[in-house]
């Protein structure tokens, strides 16, 4: 039996009420492996004209999740994450590109690289690393 990650993780995407309002699209999706894109708007700049570090990170959180849970092949959620943000997120767009560093039947290590796009140019924007867990029995 195949599974459609791709599509399986869209239609949890689609169920995120706040990855929805922001506009975050789940680009690639493959065992140990996500991609995340969020096309950046007024709303969700700071007051230095660029993209908020909480929406930065969220994108960070959410492709290390899917990474994670593909590779795992369970329901999971982020046990802890660690952000660095290494420029200011100027353009039109946010990449997240997540892939499992590791992972056995509880856990998995994932990093993250984030850029943004700006004059069709990606630059490295933050870089995080997390544990993603196994839901329990039970949710």
């Amino acid at each position: 039996m195949s599974v459609d990650l791709l599509a399986m993780g869209r239609k949890v995407l689609a169920s995120q009420p706040f990855s929805v309002l922001i506009g975050a699209e789940l680009a690639a999706l493959s065992p140990g492996k996500a991609e995340l894109r969020l096309p950046t708007q007024h709303a969700l700049l700071q007051q230095h004209g660029f993209v908020h570090g909480g929406v930065v990170s969220y994108l960070a959180d959410n492709a290390l999740t899917y990474a994670g849970g593909a590779a795992m092949a369970a329901p999971v959620v982020t046990s802890e994450y660690k952000i660095n943000y290494v420029r200011p997120a100027i353009g039109d767009t946010l990449i997240a590109r997540a892939e499992c560093v590791t992972s056995g039947r509880q856990q998995a290590v994932v990093r993250c690289d984030v850029f943004v796009v700006r004059d069709g140019e990606e630059k490295l924007c933050a870089v995080a690393q997390g544990t993603i867990a196994r839901l329990g029995e039970g949710g």
